[in-house]
């Protein structure tokens, strides 16, 4: 296996998987924090050309991360097709990047091919293409998935109504709800981040979001986004949750950090079919993000993006409902402005697709990052055009809870109008029955959170 490549008259020389990986890498925060990034974009060209002619079967014949020092190495490689695998296993990533961009490769080759790689095979192939590949390649990919209701239709972009308060308070959250709602927002589910991670806050706020769906007939889902215990715990108690939430990462060490483990979700996971208030298959929400297993110091030398496609093939195991990155909201150390966040976001979007999942998009920066309100509503546009699945949308676009901006309510309205989107099928038929949608168009009452008085 090559180890060594020669761009011109220079000759470019690399000790390990892991090192041609790093630094075939776009530029990132992290893993310059990390010390593993290219220390020129000559290097990491010639990265990108050596990682483009190594084959499939290169790939997963020497594991990152071996499957006996990691429960996620291991959940990944048992859910790989071998007879798909065996199939392309001498394909080189480029061929696999040909392939997947190919006008005669749509959705059922995608995902027959998609079921014989691992997750570093993915993040090879996007590594090595370009933001236009990856709104390409993802357009092709149609995941939809049913909780209480059905997302991920070709021609939709849904949403998640994110209604924090800073006190958790229950009216607060209401009036943040019912404005979301009359501006179309909330197909995905309606997901309220606590400030107490108790298990009474948890069913307060709950029961109050269940209430609210119920009386008004809205056709979506609610999550209280506390740890996976607290909402089990709550649950238990009666609850009325129609997914169950978690954030993960990409190494069995970085979940431990965040108190979890696989076999903690397959119980949450068997719980919500027995307890959960959804009426579909899919009952799980996982949230990730590039950088977290640095944060974690449980990266074991492996760049971000890889370590994020590891997220996605771990999330697959478990058949989620939605799943979304939260794309700049760990900050400069990972993600420093907003061409990164950009790139990440992209890249984010199709792996998640590449791996058979629904995957959405927090479009978010933090203050103290190089970027601004026009870069997410650019990103917004790149990901609509890509067909993310769902985007997340705020008040505003200013999450007075969790201090951080992402996309406003209307936002959402106007990328659907704009990109000749729609909303879920069902939600949809709301909207309308509503009086807030007419001919496809946000009515003259739509915004007034006084509709649902």
């Amino acid at each position: 296996m090559k180890m060594d490549v020669t761009i011109g008259n220079h000759a470019y020389s690399f000790s390990s998987l892991k090192e041609v990986f790093a630094k075939a890498n776009e530029e990132k925060s992290g893993d310059r924090l990390a010390g593993i990034a290219a220390e020129s974009v000559q290097e990491r060209i010639a990265a990108k050309k050596l990682l483009s002619t190594w084959t499939l079967g290169d790939i997963r014949d020497r594991p990152l991360l071996p499957l006996k020092q990691d429960e996620v190495s291991k959940i990944i490689e048992e859910q790989i097709d071998e007879e798909v695998y065996a199939s392309i296993e001498r394909w080189t990533v480029s061929d696999l990047r040909e392939y997947i961009l190919d006008d005669r490769t749509g959705d059922p080759e995608i995902k027959r091919i998609a079921s014989g790689l691992n997750s570093e095979m993915i993040a090879a192939m996007t590594k090595i293409m370009s933001n236009l590949d990856l709104i390409h390649a993802a357009n092709k990919i149609e995941v939809i998935t049913t909780c209480c209701t059905t997302i991920g239709q070709k021609g939709t972009l849904a949403s998640r109504l994110q209604p924090n308060h800073p006190t958790d308070s229950v009216e607060g959250m209401l009036a943040s709800l019912k404005e979301g709602l009359a501006y179309g927002v909330g197909d995905a589910v309606i997901g309220i981040n606590p400030v107490i991670d108790t298990v009474d806050n948890v069913k307060r706020l709950l029961e109050a979001s269940k209430t609210f769906i119920a009386d008004w007939k809205v056709p979506t889902q609610n999550c209280v986004l506390a740890h996976v215990t607290t909402q089990m715990s709550a649950i238990e108690a009666g609850a009325p949750a129609d997914l169950i939430f978690q954030s993960i990462a990409g190494s069995e060490a970085a979940n431990r950090s965040f108190g979890i483990s696989a076999s903690m979700l397959k119980e949450a996971s068997h719980m919500m079919q027995a307890s959960g208030k959804g009426a579909g298959v899919n009952q799980l929400y996982f949230e990730t993000g590039q950088g977290s297993e640095l944060s974690a110091e449980a990266h074991f030398g492996i760049d971000q993006l890889t370590m994020e496609a590891r997220n996605y093939g771990f999330a697959k195991y478990f058949n989620p409902f939605i799943v979304n990155t939260v794309v700049g909201f760990i900050g400069p150390e990972y993600l420093y402005d907003s061409k990164q966040v950009i790139r990440a976001g992209l890249e984010d979007h199709f792996m998640g697709k590449m791996h058979g999942l629904p995957m959405g998009v927090d479009v978010c920066y933090t203050n103290h990052m190089v970027a601004d309100q026009n870069d997410m509503e650019d990103l917004g546009v790149l990901l609509s055009a890509a067909g993310v699945n769902f985007l997340i949308a705020t008040p505003m676009g200013d999450d007075c809870m969790l201090n951080y901006q992402s996309l406003s309510y209307h936002d959402i309205a106007t990328l659907r109008q704009t990109l000749g989107k729609e909303p879920s099928p069902e939600f949809k038929t709301w909207l309308e029955n509503t009086g807030i949608l007419e001919g496809g168009k946000l009515s003259r009452i739509a915004g007034n959170p006084l509709l649902f008085s």
